[in-house]
C-alpha cells in the first residue's frame, strides 16, 4: 500500500517562494496521477494542482502562473514549487494519489479517497 507523505511547509512572507514535496513509500509514485490539496482554516479542502503520470500538470486559477507541480521519480516525489506566495495561499497543504477523467470540458482529478494525512502547513504573512 502506497503512502503519501507531505513535508516542506514553513512561514514565508509574501511574495517569497517555497517548494513543498509528497514522498511516497511501499510504492512507485510514478504509478499514480497525484494531486495537491489545500485546506484554510475554517474551510473546505480545496484542489490546488495534479500532475498526470506523464508529468503534465493543471492548476486552479488562483496559482495558476505561479505555482508548478512536478515529479522526481529518481527521488520518489511529487513536488510543488509555489513562488509569489499570497497571504490567500496560506493553509495546510496535502497530496492525493487518484485518477484523472477527461470530459467535454476538460480533465477532472478525483481523489482515491476521504483520509486525510496530517499535511504541512504553509503560513504566508509579513
Amino acid at each position: 500500500q502506497v503512502q503519501l507523505v507531505e513535508s516542506g511547509g514553513k512561514m514565508v512572507q509574501p511574495g517569497e517562494s517555497l517548494s513543498l514535496s509528497c514522498t511516497a513509500s511501499g510504492g512507485l509514485i510514478s504509478r499514480y496521477p497525484i494531486a495537491w490539496y489545500r485546506r484554510a482554516p475554517g474551510k473546505q479542502y480545496d484542489l490546488v494542482a495534479f500532475v498526470d503520470t506523464g508529468g503534465e500538470s493543471e492548476y486552479t486559477d488562483s496559482v495558476k502562473g505561479r505555482f508548478t507541480a512536478s515529479r522526481d521519480n529518481a527521488k520518489n516525489t511529487v513536488n510543488l514549487q509555489m513562488d509569489n506566495l499570497r497571504p490567500e495561499d496560506t493553509a495546510v497543504y496535502y497530496c492525493k494519489r487518484g485518477n484523472i477523467w477527461t470530459t467535454s470540458t476538460g480533465r477532472i482529478f478525483r481523489r482515491r479517497d476521504d483520509t486525510w494525512g496530517q499535511g504541512t502547513q504553509v503560513t504566508v504573512s509579513s
